[in-house]
């Protein structure tokens, strides 16, 4: 039996069959050119009033909408981005993660049963024509097999690989353009990325590949009791359609209603960020697009993970080198940071490494520890130019989907706990590896046990404050950014001493000198004048008596102070 629903879901431009590639080419090429001239403004101050700021982010998110799925995974990608977007434009854009149109039910099943060729009635006993989430790439219907068991249906958008052909042209176009004009635009490898990008997306819209990462990704948590991976449907399952078990959940960042659940959003917080520790140096395969629409709690408190379309591994060798770099993080080692960095190619190595070195040094010592504020982001903003001018960090395609997955995360976290403390989190996770049987261990365990065991043995030995505070200072005297001013007490006293000698025989020369000047005067003729000058030499007389005085007790003062 079906359940029925009204089904007139107005058509996006996008959506339209008569949508030529001339058009689509002019609404792409128009859009960036117009967020381009909105982000100039913003960035000069021009009409930076809220107001102002929240019509053009509502212009941008309708602008994504209208052009559809490529450019909504573009948005979904800036949603958590504030050090990058003004906070109006990130807070218009979370909206893109899970309020995006949803197509004519009558569509969705017309490919449902052009994919498997055969009546709707035939695939599921009951199917809900009311999607309960609609995405940028499909839409989700609740239904039920014939066997009892309870799915989701997610249905691909239809025209979604057209569509892709000429937004994939259109952005080739554009990432040229942008190479020929961007100011420092060489430390950014736009090509890659673009390849990488298109990739994902083509390797996205094929729900077969999304079934098997599925497999994979739950036999890698099969023996981790917090992490809920639903069961995929292989029979149900083609290339445009995806059948998996029904898995409903709290939203993992609605932490209103995981609070009235009676559950803690910092247990939520540690075991997703330990997932991803886990995904990503361990596994080297991690879900690249975790917002908020892809996770969700289950009411005993384990993590539902939902979407594998977007996946992304990291290369055996790119893997070790991210495990050094995450204990190197937590202990603060710049130097081993710098030197991973280095060798993964996300910095380039350059003579003078000083700036490099302190920004890094910086930020182990700011964000470590605390969550990332905007703010200092934006103070370390010219800095970060300058270092970009000296020598640019380069960063790799894959890179760039590791850093979008962990800020997303990062957006997540921040939603569940506004302090949370990225260490703190990663407790857990750390304790695992140092308690791993060194028995049974790969090669990338056998080093994730290594730097934990090290890890540790840098906690017991670590230094004190007052020492941390001066190597610091031994750091900024060497580096030349503390001036040191060394200053003798009996110097300072005979300095003082001198200068008041001083005063006083310039008092005493103009007063003798004036007296003699009104003497001469005086002989003379010049009787008026003579007085003035026995004026001047009075006052200054007075001037030099106090002086003598205020010379005999600072003597007598510092003779006591010598004994």
């Amino acid at each position: 039996m079906l359940a029925t629903a009204s089904s007139k879901v107005p058509l996006l431009r996008w959506q339209r069959s008569d949508y030529s590639p001339i058009a689509r080419k002019m609404d792409v090429s128009v859009s960036a050119a117009k967020l381009s001239w909105y982000l100039w403004l913003d960035s000069q101050g021009i009409h930076r009033t809220p107001q102002s700021r929240y019509q053009r982010a509502e212009w941008l998110v309708q602008t994504l909408l209208d052009l559809g799925p490529t450019f909504i995974k573009i948005g979904q990608a800036l949603s958590t981005r504030a050090d990058l977007l003004p906070l109006e434009y990130v807070k218009a854009l979370t909206r893109l993660q899970d309020q995006v149109p949803e197509f004519p039910v009558e569509q969705a099943i017309a490919i449902i049963e052009a994919e498997f060729d055969t009546p709707l009635s035939t695939l599921y006993k009951e199917f809900d024509l009311i999607p309960i989430a609609a995405a940028s790439l499909g839409q989700v219907h609740r239904a039920r097999l014939h066997s009892g068991e309870e799915v989701v249906v997610k249905i691909q958008r239809p025209g979604l690989q057209r569509l892709f052909d000429l937004d994939f042209a259109v952005l080739k176009q554009l990432t040229m353009l942008v190479k020929r004009v961007l100011p420092n635009s060489h430390y950014v490898d736009f090509e890659a990325i673009y390849e990488e990008f298109t990739e994902i997306l083509y390797k996205e819209i094929d729900y077969v590949n999304e079934g098997m990462n599925a497999d994979r990704f739950r036999r890698n948590f099969s023996d981790h009791p917090y992490i809920i991976v639903p069961k995929i449907y292989p029979r149900f399952t083609t290339k445009r359609v995806l059948t998996m078990e029904y898995a409903p959940g709290i939203k993992v960042n609605d932490r209103a209603a995981l609070e009235a659940a009676g559950l803690n959003p910092k247990d939520i917080n540690h075991i997703g960020i330990c997932s991803y520790m886990k995904q990503l140096l361990q596994d080297g395969f991690f879900q690249a697009d975790p917002h908020p629409g892809n996770m969700a709690v289950r009411d005993d408190g384990k993590l539902i993970f939902y979407d594998f379309g977007m996946m992304a591994e990291v290369q055996a060798i790119n893997q070790d080198q991210m495990i050094q770099t995450f204990f190197a993080v937590l202990k603060k080692d710049t130097e081993q940071v710098i030197s991973t960095l280095t060798d993964m190619g996300l910095i380039e190595s350059m003579s003078d490494m000083t700036p490099v070195r302190r920004i890094i040094k910086f930020l182990l010592e700011r964000f470590t520890e605390k969550p990332i504020e905007i703010q200092a982001f934006k103070s370390l903003r010219n800095e970060m130019y300058s270092l970009f001018e000296q020598q640019p960090f380069r960063l790799p395609a894959r890179m760039t989907f590791i850093i979008k997955a962990l800020t997303t995360l990062d957006g997540v976290a921040r939603d569940l706990d506004p302090q949370y403390n990225l260490l703190v989190a990663a407790k857990p996770f750390v304790k695992t590896l140092a308690a791993t049987s060194p028995e049974n261990r790969t090669k990338g365990v056998g080093v994730l046990a290594k730097q934990a065991q090290s890890y540790l043995s840098y906690k017991f030995n670590k230094p004190s404050g007052t020492e941390v505070a001066l190597a610091r200072f031994e750091e900024r005297l060497a580096q030349g950014e503390v001036e040191v001013r060394i200053r003798s007490v009996e110097g300072d006293r005979a300095l003082k001493l001198l200068s008041m000698t001083m005063k006083a025989v310039l008092y005493a020369c103009i007063t003798g000198f004036s007296a003699l000047i009104g003497a001469v005067l005086l002989l003379g003729t010049y009787k008026s004048w003579s007085i003035a000058a026995f004026v001047v030499a009075g006052v200054f007389g007075v001037v030099l008596v106090r002086q003598l005085v205020r010379l005999m007790v600072r003597s007598k003062l510092d003779r006591l102070a010598g004994n």
